[in-house]
């Protein structure tokens, strides 16, 4: 029996030294406490918090406080205004004089003037558009030639049926606005082609940012231009002898051939 009591004994008092003690556990809790370090945001300061997540449940998420001007979009939230090797600017990445002032009232003037309604295409989905050299002769006017230019921002990428590639238009040394061109193509000889009426279609896109023939996104204005000065007529296609309903501009010839009125 003394020996069966000593043995107790001696497994409760081995399992006690192996728990912490209280001033173990304190002591773990403030080392803890003091590993915690706050680091405050470098860029941006907090103005308030979310007071639920999307389900409603709480859980706050910080909001924070975004740049409003050109300076501080590059200083604060880090694009980049990268440099070549050589120490000049180089456009695949830098986003230099992104909305640093406006352009002068001569130069806004240009660009953004009405359309000459001679200057509009129609396609025969009824699409109206601009042909592509109708924005460079506009730029060429408000910037000067060589006073503008697209910049690629990518490689070119080329898809079974489809290239594109994005480019930069800059105007007098600034940025001005980004966007991605994209062209069909339907054989691996006319890759080529394609690659070049990528870049015009990027180039159409940019223009948007300037103003440059924005009447043709307004809706408005589209229905008014096709009812004036368009034609939507039934044509047949020679070849499989089914007829389709096409536009055209009134003062352009009828359709011949695939389609022939």
């Amino acid at each position: 029996m003394a020996s069966l009591g000593l043995q107790r004994l001696y497994a409760s008092t081995r399992v006690y030294s192996l728990l912490p003690t209280r001033h173990c556990v304190v002591g773990s809790i403030n080392s803890f406490r003091q590993s915690r370090v706050s680091v405050p945001c470098a860029q941006y300061s907090t103005v308030n918090t979310a007071q639920t997540n999307g389900d409603g449940t709480g859980n706050p998420r910080t909001v924070e406080k975004y740049p409003n001007t050109a300076a501080e979009l590059l200083n604060a939230s880090g694009l980049p205004d990268a440099t070549g090797s050589d120490g000049t600017t180089d456009w695949s990445k830098s986003y230099s004089g992104l909305s640093a002032s406006p352009f002068s009232k001569e130069i806004a003037e240009v660009l953004m003037a009405p359309i000459d309604p001679l200057d509009v295409e129609v396609k025969p989905d009824g699409l109206l558009y601009l042909p592509e050299i109708k924005y460079r002769r506009i730029l060429n006017r408000a910037f000067g030639p060589g006073g503008w230019g697209l910049a690629p921002r990518s490689e070119t990428n080329v898809g079974p049926r489809i290239v594109s590639r994005e480019y930069a238009l800059v105007c007098l040394g600034r940025l001005v606005a980004v966007a991605r061109g994209e062209q069909e193509y339907f054989d691996p000889s006319g890759i080529a082609t394609a690659t070049e009426a990528c870049k015009s279609n990027a180039l159409m896109r940019c223009c948007k940012d300037l103003g440059i023939a924005s009447e043709l996104w307004d809706p408005r204005f589209i229905r008014n231009f096709k009812l004036k000065e368009c034609l939507e007529v039934f044509a047949e296609h020679l070849p499989t002898k089914k007829k389709k309903k096409l536009w055209r501009r009134k003062d352009q010839p009828k359709f011949t051939f695939p389609y022939q009125e």
